[in-house]
């Protein structure tokens, strides 16, 4: 068990960079998997009360909640590297006042969020293309789990401090235990008490405590790093957090945009066609949850090494980082297209949704090869000082990249074009999107920023927050 003495010495500015890289996606991968895996479970339980639009429901309810959630992934990604960044220089104290910081930012946020969401739940779902029951029941479900968004917030909050000291098994435990939580409480609340999808909307939020107090016990019991800070600290830290955190949510929320396009043409072709796309969408998480582990993996490790000015290491975590990307999804690509049929049928997917299914594994799954390529540039950017480019990248892949693929897809091949639109629009964006990686990384190695705080001074020679100036969008 490390002390929280060993874990501010930066771990990851020694020793193999894919060492590092396959620890930290590992652990990272096992909890967030877990919560895949469970959410996919709550969708298969709701699957076996045999009524369709209950499936649709949690289709177009998981679309909004998409959004909410993007929102805390970004500002988690600013949690860690700025935690990163102050323990790379030696500074432990900066690092607990930036944690404590993070938390009262979040908790703000997407409070403020949800409470100005709520009253368009049912319009939102509606402009989804939800109609009749299904657009009942995603409406009432929406409004039990939405209230809990500043929730799995904080506890998304507390992983990215435990990433940032380099605790990957704690950060693991956090969403490992809202996994097992989530497990136990969705066939009790679903099926023991008969609530359907209520019973799955009350798991959720309770999964979600779970969570959250797991995390707080992380990051404040056992590492000490959520101080919370005064007036005077709070507002020094608002500029480092949300040069590096606005850019961020930006870039998280382009998926969901891009999603939400994807599920309205998709409802064109009828409650079975997005029940094949929600199950679609609960597979690739579980199959590709190792690569979005990753995107939050290598951020901490390139971090602390980009506060510590050692830029060769830089290269390397990037190199092994795409490597280990491209190995594993040729694995699991084949893994989907050998066992697409089992898959589908373990969903109950009929007709056009089991061809849906059987269509993705075999083909579209291909398509992160190259969204890993931009999961792992986007983290690069997010933590050396580049969010911007993480943004446009994003945005690109995610409207010029889903857009005119799916909707021209659609017009020639209907849903099946849909998918296939939607896994092409990646390749462009996802080359691009390395090769500029390359070329910044090069550059803070040649020419590395005069404002980037140099490793060694006493806490009390810097400001409380100095991060910031290295987080400056360039």
């Amino acid at each position: 068990m490390s002390t929280p003495a060993e874990a501010s010495q930066a771990k990851f500015t020694a020793g193999s960079t894919m060492r590092h890289v396959i620890v930290m996606t590992a652990t990272g991968s096992v909890g967030l998997i877990a919560i895949f895996i469970v959410d996919a479970l709550n969708l298969f339980y709701i699957s076996l009360l045999g009524v369709q639009a209950l499936a649709a429901a949690i289709g177009f309810a998981s679309t909004l909640l998409f959004f909410t959630v993007s929102v805390a992934i970004g500002f988690t990604i600013a949690c860690s590297a700025l935690v990163a960044r102050c323990l790379g220089r030696g500074s432990r104290d900066e690092a607990a006042s930036m944690g404590g910081a993070s938390m009262v930012f979040m908790a703000l946020t997407t409070g403020a969020i949800s409470l100005a969401v709520w009253p368009f739940l049912r319009e939102l779902s509606a402009l989804l293309g939800a109609q009749g029951e299904t657009l009942d029941l995603t409406t009432r479900f929406l409004q039990m789990v939405l209230p809990s968004t500043p929730i799995v917030a904080l506890g998304m909050c507390t992983t990215g401090i435990l990433r940032g000291v380099g605790d990957a098994r704690r950060a693991m435990y956090v969403t490992l235990a809202a996994g097992v939580a989530a497990a136990i409480f969705d066939p009790i609340f679903i099926f023991g008490f008969g609530l359907g999808i209520d019973g799955a909307a009350i798991a959720t939020v309770l999964s979600r405590l779970v969570m959250l107090a797991v995390g707080l016990y992380g990051a404040q019991a056992v590492h000490h790093l959520i101080r919370m800070p005064d007036r005077k600290r709070l507002a020094a830290a608002f500029r480092p957090f949300f040069v590096i955190g606005v850019p961020a949510v930006l870039t998280q929320i382009a998926t969901p945009v891009g999603n939400a396009y994807v599920t309205t043409q998709i409802a064109h072709f009828g409650d079975d066609a997005v029940a094949g796309w929600a199950i679609i969408g609960r597979i690739i998480p579980v199959a590709f949850g190792v690569i979005f582990a990753l995107s939050g993996a290598v951020g901490p490790i390139l971090g602390q090494n980009y506060g510590a000015r050692k830029y060769d290491r830089l290269v390397s975590t990037m190199r092994d980082s795409l490597l280990f990307t491209m190995v594993y999804v040729l694995a699991m690509w084949a893994l989907l297209a050998i066992f697409s049929g089992p898959i589908s049928s373990l969903f109950g997917a009929r007709e056009q949704a089991h061809e849906l299914i059987v269509f993705f594994c075999l083909f579209a799954a291909g398509s992160f090869l190259f969204n890993g390529a931009i999961f792992v540039s986007s983290a690069a950017f997010n933590n050396l000082g580049f969010p911007t480019y993480s943004t446009v990248f994003n945005w690109g892949r995610s409207t010029l990249g889903v857009i005119p693929f799916v909707w021209i897809g659609a017009q020639y091949y209907g849903a099946k074009g849909v998918i296939a639109g939607w896994g092409l629009g990646a390749v462009v964006f996802g080359i691009i999107s390395v090769i500029v990686c390359f070329r910044v990384v090069s550059r803070l190695a040649k020419t590395p920023p005069p404002d980037l705080p140099v490793p060694g001074p006493p806490p009390s020679a810097q400001s409380p927050f100095s991060t910031g100036k290295a987080a400056t969008v360039q």
